[in-house]
């Protein structure tokens, strides 16, 4: 699956050497001239990296990495910031926003291959943290101050950081609730199967965890007719490692 890329830069030129330079490398690239649309795309969007210039008319790009690190979908996303500035303030300022990466123009080939390969590890763990598998299994759904509303609804996928899950329960963006639901591990701690003749990359285990997980999470998107995309908040050590091993256990054999 290709690196998605939002860039954004008001000149033309700009935007149009990166896509020409970066998309052989096998990155699916969003170019884009108009910050104000990057600011919509960023929050209806997921992408694995924003690449940002600094002076652009309507919002510049302090604006827009402040916007993406507040955003539900892209609040963890690696931000590479591009300019023509060269000043170790809008350095300063651009790392306290969270920025991954700092690049000053002009830009050429190399400068850029440097840039990317250095920015590839983050893209791609940022790509694999939010990477979903189908997964159908009956989700018990708390929500409520008392916990007092309940339902019960269907997973469509799941990642390392949240879930798809239908119906909704009535619930909307920003509502929190506990989510009660077996993962299924491989039995003994053992991964059975093999690929190509060899053991899967996660053929040990550890001690067999499976069972009953019960995970808080909160509504980050609608998604019409009735599904909620959730997002697991604050999960503990032990979820998180469960969860990162059972996807890509069965992602990356």
């Amino acid at each position: 699956m290709p690196l998605k890329i939002m860039v954004v830069d008001d000149e033309a030129e700009v935007v149009k050497l990166i896509q020409r330079i970066v998309e052989p490398w096998g990155y699916e690239i969003l170019a884009l001239t108009d910050s104000r649309e990057a600011a919509e795309r960023m929050e209806r969007e997921k992408f694995d990296g924003i690449v940002l210039d600094i002076m652009m008319p309507q919002l510049d790009g302090f604006e827009l990495a402040r916007r993406a690190k507040a955003s539900p979908l892209n609040g963890q996303t690696p931000v590479i910031m591009v300019t023509g500035l060269n000043d170790i303030e809008a350095m300063r300022k651009c790392f306290g926003l969270g920025v991954t990466l700092f690049l000053n123009k002009p830009l050429s080939y190399d400068r850029l291959y440097s840039l990317f390969r250095a920015a590839k590890g983050p893209l791609l763990q940022e790509q694999r943290r939010n990477a979903r598998l189908p997964f159908r299994t009956a989700i018990e759904c708390t929500s409520g101050p008392q916990g007092e509303h309940h339902f019960r609804a269907d997973s469509m996928n799941i990642g390392e950081t949240g879930m798809l899950l239908e119906p909704s329960g009535g619930l909307d963006v920003g509502q929190e609730l506990w989510l009660e639901f077996t993962l299924p591990l491989p039995p003994n701690g053992k991964e059975k199967t093999t690929v190509g003749g060899r053991r899967s990359r996660f053929a040990d285990w550890g001690p067999p965890q499976a069972g009953r997980r019960r995970l808080r999470a909160r509504v980050v998107r609608r998604v019409p007719p009735d599904t909620i995309a959730v997002r697991f908040v604050s999960p503990t050590a032990v979820e998180r490692d469960l969860l990162q091993r059972f996807v890509c256990g069965r992602l990356m054999p």
